[in-house]
């Protein structure tokens, strides 16, 4: 309680007026200090005569430190420019002086006011030093109760390079929290043994339990830009098995003005865990085909549709249409981009299954390029309604590119999963239908180039499961995963997007593009680091259950279809897909007839059909494993 009370006074800022008597005080002390200096420290001097300037000059130092407000700088935040300020002050007083001396003594008018030129000059090094002095004094006589009343964080800092050294400064300054830098941790075995700023640099290996516990570390900032996600896992996983508290600094690029404030670091999270790659805010590929041009986006308000229309919102584009049947989502996402200041932003609430409606937006707006990223994306759900999944994901994309061609678009991009590679569920067919479409278009148009970009999960978005995980672990657990063994590829939304906008300004069109993802991950380990991640012992506080695969969900994701292979790109991250060959006048006649039937109740028949068009959709753990057998048969 006491403690608490001395902090509470501490922190409060003393009155400007108090700061303002106490430099009047230092200003008059400092002058009689100058004639003492100037009579060789001793008191051979009238101290009458000094007992009538000393008010003088503290009057003109009352009047200077108003007109500068010196004063008003809070003590215990004094910077360079609270000092340059205090200069300022102490110059303006010092030449008043001079002037009015200067002007008494040329109409002989001196006096009691007979002040030498050399006591105003010592008299003005003197007073500034002196004041100088008293701020620093009080800033560490502050940070040095503060420090005493406040808890001790103790902590390392991992990386000494650069953005270890602005971590360090930043923590040191932070007044809010104590932290004691016990020392910077590098795997650059040039850099073990020395020090910066006196803080000693030790290697990783060097951090065992009796180093730990000796002295008194419970946390560990990591601050390395650029890192690799596998290095980053693997420090972490080292981290967390010591039973240290991890945390991380942002990427530069979300500094705020340029400087890392302590209130950004914050605890590492298992995104930054699985993609740290810092995303470019222009690419000068995607701007030379964005420039100038009319951009329709279709699900613009979902997790994809919305990132792109960020993206692209930073070049300079002729007009961007937003397409989303989902109006307060959409909303949303408008209201973002106009805050932003973003302009020639249209928002439209339409669905991509209503012929009319599409055309009558193309016909109005005539777009040069399509971003088509609207779909069903659920597994489990569509599972249960192939009906919808066929509406949306295969008749929405042949509406939307049979209209693209008709008012002859550019470019149409098309967001594909990796769920449509051997698919086994019914929204995976769905997507892999889409895409068999828009290669027999492709056959077909001379106009429009048609791009297919196919890519796994992404952090975050709708439906993903680190935000299941996430309310989970809110509720104490347990955290729930389909198989021990099923495993994913993830990437951040950001990324996927950035990948996209650069792979839909490739190639001549007709390509399936996909995206070097990494190495698979699996979801058991997510769903155990998040926990240790989140402060909770495996799996004594919170456990694991497994609830066993969902209709139509696969253990394992692929990337390239049975025949397929790759063909680099100058992009190290985008590679072309090398199809195999297809009947697409036979496959665009059997998506034609799959696209025109209305019957509802028609679920087995549809599904059917679509296992005729994609012989490689077998289903997995779905009501509809029986109509493989129909297939092979006939």
């Amino acid at each position: 309680m006491i403690k608490n009370y001395l902090l509470s006074k501490l922190n409060k800022y003393p009155s400007q007026w108090v700061i303002l008597a106490i430099d009047i005080t230092l200003v008059g002390i400092s002058f009689i200090f100058a004639y003492f200096i100037r009579f060789d420290a001793t008191f051979d001097f009238d101290i009458t005569l000094l007992m009538y300037q000393v008010p003088l000059v503290i009057s003109i130092a009352l009047l200077s430190f108003l007109v500068v407000g010196s004063y008003k700088s809070i003590i215990r935040h004094t910077s360079k420019r609270d000092i340059s300020n205090l200069f300022t002050g102490t110059l303006l007083m010092s030449s008043i002086i001079t002037t009015i001396v200067s002007f008494l003594r040329f109409f002989d008018i001196l006096g009691s006011y007979k002040i030498p030129i050399s006591i105003v000059i010592i008299h003005y090094f003197v007073n500034t030093f002196i004041l100088t002095i008293s701020r620093f004094v009080f800033k560490a006589f502050y940070q040095m109760i503060s420090n005493k009343l406040q808890e001790t964080t103790n902590v390392l800092i991992y990386g000494a390079g650069d953005s270890g050294l602005i971590t360090y400064e930043a923590l040191r300054k932070d007044g809010k929290i104590n932290y004691n830098i016990v020392g910077f941790v590098d795997d650059d075995i040039n850099k073990v043994g020395k020090k910066i700023n006196q803080v000693k640099i030790y290697h990783r290996k060097d951090l065992n339990t009796s180093f730990l516990e000796k002295n008194s570390i419970k946390e560990v900032i990591i601050s390395i830009q650029n890192i690799d996600s596998s290095k980053l896992l693997k420090i972490t996983d080292n981290l967390i098995e010591m039973k240290l508290n991890v945390k991380i600094i942002p990427p530069l690029e979300k500094w705020i003005g340029g400087d890392l404030q302590v209130s950004q670091i914050q605890q590492i999270k298992i995104e930054d865990l699985l993609d740290r790659i810092p995303i470019r805010i222009t690419n000068p590929i995607v701007e030379r085909e964005i420039n100038n041009k009319i951009i329709l986006i279709t699900g613009a308000a979902g997790s994809i549709g919305s990132e792109i229309s960020r993206q692209l919102s930073r070049y300079k584009y002729k007009q961007l249409i937003l397409i989303d049947q989902a109006e307060s989502a959409l909303y949303d996402i408008q209201q973002e981009l106009v805050l932003n200041k973003k302009k020639n932003i249209v928002s439209i609430v339409a669905n991509i299954s209503d012929k009319t409606r599409i055309d009558e937006i193309f016909d109005i707006y005539k777009p040069d390029k399509v971003f088509h990223a609207a779909a069903y994306k659920h597994v489990p759900l569509m599972e249960c309604n192939p009906y919808e999944a066929l509406k949306t994901n295969v008749q929405g994309t042949k509406i939307v590119a049979d209209i693209s061609v008709k008012y002859e678009v550019e470019r149409f991009v098309m967001i594909s999963t990796d769920k449509a590679v051997n698919p086994t569920s019914i929204m995976g067919a769905t997507k892999r239908i889409a895409e068999l479409y828009i290669s027999c278009l492709d056959k077909e148009s001379n106009k429009t180039k048609f791009t297919t970009t196919r890519f796994g999960n992404v952090l975050g978005s709708n439906g993903s499961i680190i935000p299941l995980f996430k309310k989970q672990i809110l509720k104490g657990g347990p955290l729930t995963v389909t198989h021990k063994e099923i495993t994913r590829y993830f990437m951040t939304i950001p990324e996927a997007c950035d990948l996209v906008l650069e792979a839909g300004s490739m190639g001549k069109g007709g390509e399936v593009y996909i995206f070097d993802m990494g190495q698979p991950v699996k979801i058991f380990e997510i769903a155990r680091k998040m926990i240790q991640l989140s402060g909770f012992k495996y799996p004594d506080e919170i456990d694991i259950q497994i609830t066993g695969l969902r209709p139509g969900e696969k253990l394992y994701e692929e990337l390239l279809a049975n025949g397929e292979n790759t063909i680099p790109t100058y992009n190290e991250k985008i590679l072309i897909v090398k199809v195999k060959e297809l009947d697409y006048r036979g496959v665009k006649i059997s998506i034609g007839k799959l696209c025109s039937n209305d019957n509802y109740n028609g679920n087995h028949d549809n599904v059917l059909l679509m296992k005729q068009i994609v012989p490689e959709f077998i289903s997995n753990n779905s009501i509809y494993e029986k109509l493989d057998k129909k297939v092979s048969i006939s």
